[in-house]
């Protein structure tokens, strides 16, 4: 029945971390350094130039971005340049990454979930369900019978 561990099953922190919601004090979801760290890395990662990603995100956002704009969203002597979350989207598309979403999950205590996972994290919620379920019924018949 559900609340029952059995060391024998084995438990969703066993499976990946579970992540937990930070603990929020003055300032702790201030993350600009952090942010401009991982716009960095995702585009040392990128097999495209800054040119190219400027370009795709451009087109995808109808709106003109230069690869100037990006180099001040990265550069931490322009701290009155700070990425738009609009463009989060454009992005990682025009990258290829999912990082930025991830670091804004990681600060709200969530994890994402791409592609299969999804598929993945839906049936191991379905197989969870059943077993309850079947727990359930169980124990349903055990009363049952003794009575």
């Amino acid at each position: 029945m559900k609340g029952r561990y059995n060391p024998s099953q084995l438990t969703m922190d066993k499976l990946f971390e579970v992540p937990a919601a930070p603990k929020l004090t003055p300032g702790s979801l201030q993350f600009n350094n952090e942010l401009r760290n991982v716009l960095s890395a995702i585009l040392k990662q990128s097999p495209k130039s800054r040119y190219e990603i400027a370009a795709r995100m451009s087109e995808l956002l109808d709106e003109e971005i230069s690869k100037n704009m990006i180099d001040s969203w990265t550069a931490e002597s322009r701290r009155g340049w700070r990425f738009p979350f609009e463009f989060t989207a454009a992005f990682e598309t025009a990258c290829e990454s999912y990082q930025l979403t991830e670091l804004l999950a990681q600060k709200r205590g969530c994890k994402i979930l791409v592609g299969e996972e999804v598929l993945l994290a839906e049936l191991g919620k379905l197989e969870s369900m059943e077993a309850d379920l079947k727990e359930r019924k169980k124990a349903l018949k055990q009363i049952m019978k003794r009575r």
